[in-house]
């Protein structure tokens, strides 16, 4: 299987591109994505070759595209719809949760909605408290929807390619400080990554660090950092949120006997509090010590550079945190 290294964002778009010539089904529709090529320039190209029919610039009306293509999946085609940063999706929480989520439920599994909203959640660079938000733990509380947040780009690849394929609607969240990282991405046979499959990408023996999205990154830093202290940390990459591999979660804490979630939104009622209850309620007996949590401050995120660091975990944040095991 070739191999290419690739950045994150060339991943998907490298994905995008194969699906959209191997069905003609598949379109991307979104603000500034065609002549602009893209915010963050992840749809770099794609007006030159395949023209405004399937790479389709919209108003500024979050609530219309996804109406337009939740209805636009029912009738049998595969949207894929970009939002200019998962902040604005707040706007279509209506048609993504009331509608796309709900219709195959509603239908007696009569209609479906193979629809992709993907796009950049979490902090950038100083776009301060109304382009920052994590939506990710807000779309798994709702059944009906798949939420994946990939941390390396071969992930991307590989799960933006089932999210395409699968009959449900799905929200595919892009970290924007992960567009630019490379990585070694499997692309000759069209790789496709299961969800609900977390992936152990550092083995360890003393405790569990549990994360997703750019938060991975984050904790196998803090790892490298504790190894020199002779602490041996396991990164677990959660990958995807709905569904979650609880299995591969609970077999590396019942292994290392600790734990600390780490997650890039606010702290309180984020979705690594669910994770962290779920180690508590399943693996209360292998715990030697309560499982911690490293999340972002529970504050808007500052525009000022200095204070948003301050808001966004980091290595020695986790660090900080695993020093509290007792």
């Amino acid at each position: 299987m070739p191999i290419e290294t690739l950045t994150y964002r060339e991943a998907i778009r490298t994905c995008i591109i194969e699906e959209m010539d191997a069905d003609d089904n598949v379109f991307v529709m979104g603000e500034d994505i065609g002549r602009y090529q893209g915010t963050f320039r992840v749809t770099q190209g794609l007006f030159d070759k395949y023209g405004p029919r399937r790479i389709i610039d919209t108003p500024i009306v979050e609530p219309g595209i996804v109406g337009i293509a939740t209805g636009a999946a029912m009738t049998g085609l595969r949207p894929i719809v970009e939002m200019m940063t998962m902040s604005f999706s707040i706007l279509a929480l209506d048609q993504t949760i009331n509608h796309a989520a709900k219709m195959y439920y509603m239908t007696g599994g009569q209609v479906s909605v193979p629809l992709v909203i993907r796009g950049p959640g979490g902090a950038a660079n100083q776009l301060s408290a109304q382009h920052s938000h994590s939506m990710e733990g807000w779309y798994a509380h709702v059944p009906g929807l798949k939420v994946v947040a990939p941390a390396f780009a071969e992930d991307a690849y590989g799960m933006l390619r089932t999210a395409i394929a699968d009959d449900n609607p799905v929200i595919f969240t892009e970290n924007p400080g992960l567009y630019a990282m490379k990585g070694e991405v499997r692309t000759g046979e069209k790789l496709s990554i299961p969800f609900g499959k977390a992936n152990v990408v550092r083995e360890g023996t003393d405790l569990s660090l549990i994360a997703y999205s750019r938060m991975v990154h984050v904790s196998l830093a803090a790892a490298e950092k504790l190894a020199e202290q002779g602490i041996s940390a396991e990164v677990v990459d959660v990958r995807s949120l709905l569904p979650l591999d609880e299995e591969t979660i609970f077999n590396s804490v019942r292994k290392t006997h600790r734990a600390v979630v780490v997650y890039e939104d606010w702290k309180s009622g984020g979705f690594g509090a669910e994770i962290a209850s779920r180690i508590g309620e399943h693996c209360f007996d292998d715990l030697d010590a309560p499982v911690g949590r490293v999340g972002g401050l529970n504050v808007p995120m500052p525009y000022v550079r200095s204070l948003e660091l301050l808001c966004i975990p980091n290595e020695n944040d986790v660090i900080e945190a695993v020093q509290k095991l007792k």
